[in-house]
Formats: C-alpha cells, sequence, structure tokens
C-alpha cells in the first residue's frame, strides 16, 4: 500500500465512511469533502494524519490542508476508493447553499472574480518588468536612455498591460453569467458591448476629451472599460434573465429568441440603467478605499496588516479583488497588496518561529513547510495547522503584519498588479521599489518570528505539545 493511499484511506475512516461522504474536490492547498454528518467526523484523528496540516468546515465544505502537491497525489487515491468526484466549481455551488445571505453573496462575488485573477496577474507582472527595463540605470546597461527605446517596443508592452484593463467588464460578465447559469459566450457579448468602439471612450470622458453620449437629455452613455460593478451586475441579471427566457421560449425556437432577447434587453439594461447608476457606486467604493489607504501615519498599513489574516479566516477576503482591480485600473498602481503582503509574511514568520523552536518532530514537520509555504503567498497551512491552533503564535502574526503594514504605507508602497505576494509578489516591485519592498517582509517576518519566539512559545504550551 502506498503512503498517499493509507493516507486516504484514514482520512475516509475518520470522516465517518464513504457512507457519510457525498462528494470530494480539491484546490492548490486543500481537499474539500461535502458530507452528509458532520458529526461523525473525529476531528482530533484527521489532524493526526501523517501530511495533514488542518482541517475546518468553510463554506459548507471540510477542508483538509496538505499543500500543494501533496494535495493531488491524496486526491488521486480518494478518487480510486470510489468515493464521488466533482468539479470544485460544481461543489461549490452546493456548498454556496450554506452560511448566511451576506456569506453566500460574499461566496459568489468571490466565485466571479477568482477565474479572472491569472491574467491580471499577468497583467501586473508586464507592468512590472516594463517599469525595469524602463529604469535608466537598466537601460544605461545598454548603452541606451528612455529616448532611444523604440515607439514600437512601447506600443507593444501597452499591448501587453492594457489589454485585460480595456476589455474587463467582457471578462466578467462573461464570468458572471458562468457562475450564475448563463451562457458564459452571452456574458462575453455583453461584456464586450460595454465597450464597444462606438461608445465614447471612458478614459477619455474622465479626462475631459471627449464627452458622454446623452440619450433622452439626461442619460449619460459611455464606454466601461477597465469597470467592474456595472460589469458583474449586468452579468448576474443577464444570466437570470436568459434563464427565465429560455424557460418560456419553445425548444424549436431557444437557439434563436434566447440569445437574441437577452441581448436586446440587457444592452438596454447595461447601457441605460445598470451602467450609469452602478458607476456611480463603483466611484463612491473607490473614493472610500483611497480614503482609508491615505489615512496619516500609516495607520491604514497598521489596520489592514492587522485585520488582513483574521478576515482570511473567515473566508470572505475575495470582496479585496474588486477593491484591487478598482485601484489598478484608476491608478495603474495598487498599495492594498503591498500591506496584505505583509500580513501574509508575517504569519509564515510566527509558523517558522514555532517550527525552529519546538522539539516535537511532527509539529516541526508542519510548521516550518507552512512557514515556506507562506512565505510563496498561501498562508492557510500556517494559520489552520499551527498558529490558529496555538492562538498566540496567530496573535503574534496579527502584530508583525501590522508592523510591516505600517511601514509599507509610510513609504508609499504600491504594486503594479496584485494576487501575488511575499516572495513570488518580487516581480510587482521591479520598478524601483524592490529594497522597500523587501525591507517592509523582513519587517513583517522579524517581528512575528521575534514576539512568537519569545511571548507565542509558552513553557505550558510546550509541555502540552510534548505530552500530545
Amino acid at each position: 500500500m502506498s503512503e498517499y493511499q493509507k493516507i486516504a484511506e484514514d482520512i475516509i475512516d475518520a470522516i465517518g465512511g464513504k457512507d457519510n461522504i457525498l462528494s470530494a474536490a480539491h484546490c492548490a492547498t486543500r481537499l474539500r469533502i461535502m458530507v452528509k454528518d458532520k458529526d461523525k467526523i473525529d476531528q482530533d484523528r484527521i489532524e493526526n494524519i501523517e501530511k495533514v496540516k488542518g482541517a475546518f468546515f468553510n463554506s459548507g465544505q471540510y477542508q483538509i490542508i496538505f499543500g500543494t502537491g501533496t494535495v493531488n497525489r491524496v486526491y488521486e487515491q480518494i478518487e480510486k476508493l470510489g468515493i464521488s468526484a466533482v468539479a470544485k466549481s460544481d461543489q461549490a455551488k452546493e456548498a454556496g447553499k450554506s452560511g448566511n445571505a451576506v456569506q453566500r453573496a460574499i461566496r459568489s462575488f468571490g466565485d466571479v472574480f477568482v477565474p479572472i485573477i491569472p491574467v491580471l496577474v499577468a497583467t501586473g507582472l508586464f507592468m512590472g518588468l516594463r517599469g525595469l527595463v524602463m529604469q535608466e540605470e537598466i537601460l544605461a546597461f545598454f548603452g541606451m536612455t528612455p529616448d532611444d527605446v523604440s515607439q514600437n517596443f512601447l506600443l507593444y508592452t501597452q499591448v501587453l498591460t492594457d489589454t485585460a484593463f480595456i476589455f474587463l467588464p467582457a471578462l466578467i460578465a462573461w464570468s458572471a453569467f458562468r457562475v450564475f447559469g448563463g451562457t458564459p459566450i452571452i456574458g462575453l457579448i455583453l461584456g464586450l458591448m460595454l465597450v464597444g468602439p462606438a461608445l465614447p471612450n471612458a478614459w477619455g470622458v474622465a479626462g475631459g476629451e471627449v464627452d458622454p453620449i446623452m440619450f433622452f437629455g439626461f442619460i449619460p452613455v459611455i464606454g466601461y472599460q477597465g469597470s467592474v460593478i456595472p460589469a458583474f451586475i449586468a452579468g448576474l441579471v443577464g444570466a437570470k434573465l436568459e434563464k427565465a427566457i429560455r424557460r418560456r421560449v419553445p425548444e424549436t425556437f431557444d437557439l434563436i429568441l434566447t440569445p437574441f432577447l437577452t441581448l436586446l434587453v440587457m444592452s438596454a439594461l447595461a447601457l441605460f440603467m445598470i451602467g450609469p447608476i452602478f458607476h456611480i457606486v463603483e466611484n463612491v467604493i473607490l473614493s472610500g478605499t483611497v480614503a482609508v489607504l491615505e489615512l496619516p501615519l500609516g495607520i491604514s498599513g497598521l489596520l489592514i496588516g492587522f485585520f488582513h489574516q483574521i478576515i482570511v479566516v473567515t473566508g470572505v477576503h475575495h470582496i479585496f479583488n474588486l477593491l484591487e482591480i478598482q485601484l489598478l485600473e484608476e491608478f495603474g498602481n495598487n498599495p492594498f497588496n503591498a500591506i496584505i503582503t505583509c500580513a501574509i509574511a508575517a504569519q509564515g514568520g510566527a509558523a517558522l518561529a514555532i517550527g525552529l523552536k519546538t522539539k516535537s518532530k511532527k509539529l516541526k514537520a508542519l510548521a516550518v513547510p507552512s512557514a515556506f509555504s507562506a512565505f510563496l503567498g498561501i498562508t492557510e497551512p500556517a494559520i489552520f495547522g499551527v498558529n490558529l491552533r496555538y492562538v498566540r503564535p496567530f496573535i503574534m502574526g496579527l502584530i508583525g503584519g501590522a508592523a510591516g503594514g505600517l511601514f509599507a504605507s509610510i513609504v508609499g508602497l504600491k504594486a503594479t498588479g496584485m494576487a501575488i505576494t511575499v516572495i513570488p509578489g518580487t516581480l510587482l516591485y521591479l520598478n524601483g521599489q524592490i529594497v522597500l519592498y523587501l525591507l517592509a517582509n523582513i519587517i513583517s517576518i522579524g517581528v512575528a518570528f521575534a514576539l512568537t519566539w519569545t511571548f507565542g512559545y509558552t513553557k505550558k504550551l510546550r509541555q502540552e505539545i510534548e505530552n500530545n
């Protein structure tokens, strides 16, 4: 019997047997299991299974943390043992029925934006690389100045960095239709209508270069390049409308009438009602975000750096995707990323202190890899496997995040993208900020490590761990 087969069998037994498991799926770090009766789960036994770094209920799923790579191998064995395997997106729909209305709404919001993040990550990296190669010191190595750079090369970099944001409404509407049960290609076309070339360009209107088209004398109609909320609402309403139309249209005419009526009605709603109203809402949210980030004396970094990982524990942190996308679209930079990077790095620092100080071989084998996972931007193993389990290390990590966030806010660190942090996140700070970025991470890790080493691993806690 292979190591991973035994782990899979132990998990199934500890969860209450095959009869208690409805389905299994996995993400980058966690095995996600839907169960019939959660009271049958032996939590202590699960947490003591080899390679398990923590387990908890979240979003209606029992989630077991293994870390990258390991989770794939365990999942393969779970499938071989006859457990019903479903796509993570399909399982999320079932899990989405649990929780209160606010939790379900935020979860759906996250489901829309998560698939879009990879292209925004790529765009941010392109921005960072362009900032790197355009620095005078870098160009000087090749005997060049900024004036020597080919205009064609600059045009090419604009294609790399601008495309995702120009057509962002199309990506969002496509994803919203997918999440809310519509036909994604209809959502894509609806989103493209919001940025159609016949409409006044949003950035041109904002700059005063062109005027919006006034319909009925009082409704301003513009393109929504880079817009987020209007496309999200249009996608949500459009998917519901498509399903309602499809239920009423005879099957013979479904192929023709359903997309025709959906696009006809939604294009009018999106341009004349949803767009103008929610563009105002979007600007209010952006203004509020900027006001918080511009609080004096680094207060914003202190607060966000402290509370971010608490919000991660609740599972509703995907709401921040909206804020980061808005910042990048409006200003071309993202100060939020630098602050949350500090919060993430600090949890790694706290876990590393536990891993180096403990004499428990099992805890050491869990804490040290979890710390390095955090340094790659994934904190779940460190939080749920180590820090939150023993409470004090988690609190010391929060303090470390606040310290690093304070520094990042005071020095004005701003990423060129989003969604990657700590070590991978260095690629977002190649435009002359790399030293300050590294220093912010060192402060976060150092403070969390020192506090955990000194106060977070008490004699009582050490005895409790080593006696287990």
